[in-house]
């Protein structure tokens, strides 16, 4: 690969840099961002070892990746330029070994002699391994009723069947399995085989909880379950009546001083006996630490999601080293199901060949197309994207002006477009100007305001005051009792766990338009009809699990925008994020 010199100009570039950092920073390999942490943490301890520091500055550019760690040992292959002046991996490795970094007080930490992490994520994912190892200990320890499963999984649910054995067996469980193969539904009969043996155990009624990373997944998931409990006979429905589920920041108790911290902790643990954690792909390795030592020990955990989505926007892989770690060991089991029950077939075989790197059978599912899958292969997508994105538009407008709350959330999840990047003509600051653009042209207002009726918005940054949280979505709306077209007339209804919520919009400050968004914070969702507009194929985003993330956000209908060769790209990259958690799990 050839090296391309960053503009002294552009904002990645360190003045201060020299030596090594300079080289690979002038090379754009690491940002000034990734300089100036590795050139404070050595000064603060003294270090001066250009190869150290260079170290420091590939752990900090990890962490901006989504990675626990570095594999010094790995990473000249992963970045790709052989002309840059590497360290010997040994020498390299030998260097950080023998710095004052690795001493007190400690800055940098190595796992398994190779793997290099600043001393706060090495402490939570140790934490993360040993709070697991006591939940499996804790439930080896324990006897509980027999029950008779089949009576709730009869044939027909065999996958299900099995993972309820496993749970039943376990206090905890990891759940997985893509969309449409009954994780909801084995959730939803499980607590009322739980809630059985807790009867028979002559124990009072269980306390659940059920959590998921945003408020539009808690949302789902109240719904998802609740839609399974009522098909449940009066005895079981009464069992686990009035479940509700709410994010896993409110579960843990928000605290208005600290985003990092929460009222619920290892000296006040959550009192709950079931604890039901859904889409944990998105959970990172510091909130998974936050929960674990939240969790006590006697506490059943289910842990449910698919591993094969995006990991977390934060650092961490947390779902997939749990599948990799505890499937490995003898003393717990892993429930995975894997035969579709919902879900449009033909987007269940798109996502399954995606999933499986199979790249011309996903070419070949695309070009034969069908109700449910539609591919733009032009070399300009913007006519027929118009025609999708503005109907939605132009929807949205009519209910807003109108103060028609339940009509506007309702549009809202009819379609969305995704894109892999913020910025630029596959970004979503892009997309969101245009439809705002072909929405002026369309009615003949402009839009004068960042508020109007109909602006479609998604929450950016929690905030624990006033219950919203990021990844939360919502529409601007005229307030019924104030029909003038002004921003102090508009009020922002958003998509709660259990019911809307409503804000006047100088409420909230942390938060962008939505006509389209970006694939990681679409994670948790589903809309009915999916656009995906997939980046160039030598986009750094573009990888098999952002193009299977997008898919299975379709309910009924995904439209897959780009050529053939971006579709091939995305197969074939895999997002590879560098952690020790999997092994501290492995027996």
């Amino acid at each position: 690969m050839t090296i391309e010199v960053v503009d002294p100009a552009d904002w990645r570039q360190a003045a201060s840099a020299s030596g090594p950092l300079r080289t690979f920073n002038e090379a754009g390999v690491i940002d000034a961002a990734d300089v100036h942490v590795a050139q404070r943490l050595a000064a603060m301890s003294g270090e001066s070892d250009p190869v150290v520091l260079l170290a420091i500055a590939f752990v900090v550019r990890a962490l901006r990746g989504g990675s626990v760690c570095v594999d010094l040992s790995t990473i000249e292959a992963q970045v790709g330029i052989a002309e840059l002046p590497w360290p010997a991996a040994g020498e390299w490795l030998a260097a950080v070994r023998a710095s004052p970094l690795v001493g007190s007080p400690t800055v940098l930490r190595l796992h398994e002699d190779n793997l290099v992490y600043l001393d706060r994520y090495w402490r939570e994912e140790q934490q993360v391994a040993d709070d697991i190892a006591a939940l499996l200990a804790a439930r080896a320890s324990a006897s509980s009723p027999a029950i008779e499963v089949n009576r709730l999984f009869p044939p027909g649910y065999e996958e299900q069947r099995a993972a309820a054995k496993i749970a039943l067996a376990q206090g905890l469980t990891v759940l997985t399995g893509g969309p449409g193969t009954g994780k909801t539904t084995t959730v939803a009969r499980l607590l009322a085989l739980f809630a059985e043996q807790a009867q028979l155990a002559g124990k009072a009624r269980l306390r659940i909880a059920l959590a998921a990373p945003t408020g539009k997944a808690a949302a789902r998931l109240h719904e998802a379950v609740q839609s399974q409990i009522d098909k449940l006979d009066a005895v079981d429905q009464q069992r686990v009546r009035g479940l509700q589920a709410t994010t896993l920041h409110r579960l843990l108790g928000s605290r208005p001083d600290t985003s990092s911290r929460f009222r619920h902790h290892r000296g006040n643990r959550l009192p709950h006996d079931v604890i039901v954690i859904d889409e944990t792909s998105m959970v990172s390795l510091t909130m998974m630490a936050r929960l674990l030592e939240a969790v006590r020990p006697q506490t059943r955990l289910l842990l449910v999601g698919d591993p094969d989505q995006l990991a977390s926007v934060e650092a961490g892989a947390v779902l997939a080293d749990l599948v990799d770690g505890l499937g490995a060991r003898h003393d717990t089991h892993v429930a995975a199901l894997r035969r579709l029950h919902r879900f449009g077939e033909s987007i269940g075989q798109l996502a399954a060949a995606i999933r499986g790197g199979d790249a011309d059978r996903v070419v070949e599912i695309l070009r034969a197309g069908d109700d449910h899958i539609e591919w733009i292969n032009a070399a300009d997508p913007t006519p027929q994207l118009r025609n999708v994105l503005l109907p939605q538009a132009l929807e949205l407008r009519h209910a807003g002006a109108l103060g028609d709350t339940a009509a506007a959330l309702a549009t809202l999840d009819e379609q969305r477009l995704l894109c892999a990047h913020r910025r630029g003509p596959y970004g979503i600051a892009h997309w969101n100007h245009q439809v705002q653009r072909w929405l002026t042209e369309a009615t003949g207002e402009p839009i004068w305001s960042s508020w109007y009726a109909g602006r479609p918005v998604l929450v950016t940054a929690n905030d624990y005051g006033l219950g919203v949280y990021n990844g939360d979505t919502g529409v601007a709306v005229l307030d019924g009792t104030n029909r003038a077209a002004t921003p102090g007339a508009l009020r922002v209804v958003i998509a709660g766990a259990q019911e809307p919520l409503k804000f006047a919009t100088s409420r909230l400050s942390d938060v962008e338009t939505m006509h389209a968004m970006t694939i990681h914070k679409s994670q948790g969702s589903q809309a009915d009809d999916v656009t995906v507009l997939l980046p160039p194929a030598d986009s750094r985003l573009l990888t098999r699990e952002l193009f299977y993330t997008a898919v299975t956000r379709a309910a009924r209908k995904v439209r897959i925008v780009g050529p053939e060769c971006d579709v091939r790209a995305a197969i074939a990259r895999r997002a590879i994020r560098a952690t020790g958690l999997r092994s501290r799990l492995q027996p």
